[in-house]
């Protein structure tokens, strides 16, 4: 079964969107290509179980089996050696996809405590949104049992716009909240 956020996409935002972009056919129009989430463990690598913990964590976040990220070189001064695991990545595309961003609109960004809107600045050059989440505990699958260790996590939309403008068109019209630029 679609998504109800896939659906509002098919018939809302592809026809305004094509509208307001003067596209020439449905394929031009800018569209959501993959969510990739990512949590950076850093020193957290060394506190025993904890690896563990933060993957079933964004397990639980994505619907999806995180994959383990390495460290590609060494570096004497972090401590890092090559092979070490410094991270965990999910990429989601199709129905989870839309699923997650849906989520992500209604139910996340309201329970985040004096959230004003996303900088619009977040959308760079090829339309694509970079959003940090602070606290992993905001998800609504995270439990209280869940909480230790706190982390935050980056998730990035990638879309097929060609430009920021029809990117940020894009995320208007699908219920994006952004607010004002802080540089204005």
């Amino acid at each position: 079964m679609k998504s109800r956020l896939y659906k509002q996409y098919i018939s809302t935002v592809l026809p305004e969107l094509k509208k307001r972009l003067k596209a020439s056919n449905v394929h031009s129009v800018p569209r959501l290509e993959k969510v990739v989430l990512n949590v950076g463990i850093g020193k957290l690598v060394r506190e025993g179980d904890v690896l563990e913990k933060v993957r079933n964590n964004l397990a639980k976040i994505s619907g999806q089996r995180p994959v383990v990220r390495n460290a590609k070189k060494s570096i004497s001064g972090f401590k890092l050696r090559q092979g070490t695991p410094v991270g965990l990545m999910v990429t989601l595309r199709g129905d989870r996809m839309y699923y997650f961003v849906d989520k992500l609109i209604n139910i996340v960004f309201p329970r985040i405590r004096d959230f004003r809107g996303i900088d619009p600045k977040s959308v760079d050059a090829r339309g694509s949104l970079s959003i940090g989440i602070q606290d992993h505990v905001i998800f609504p699958e995270i439990g209280t049992e869940d909480m230790e260790p706190p982390h935050g996590l980056q998730i990035t939309l990638h879309t097929t716009a060609q430009n920021r403008e029809a990117g940020k068109e894009l995320f208007i019209l699908l219920g994006v909240p952004f607010g004002e630029s802080s540089a204005s």
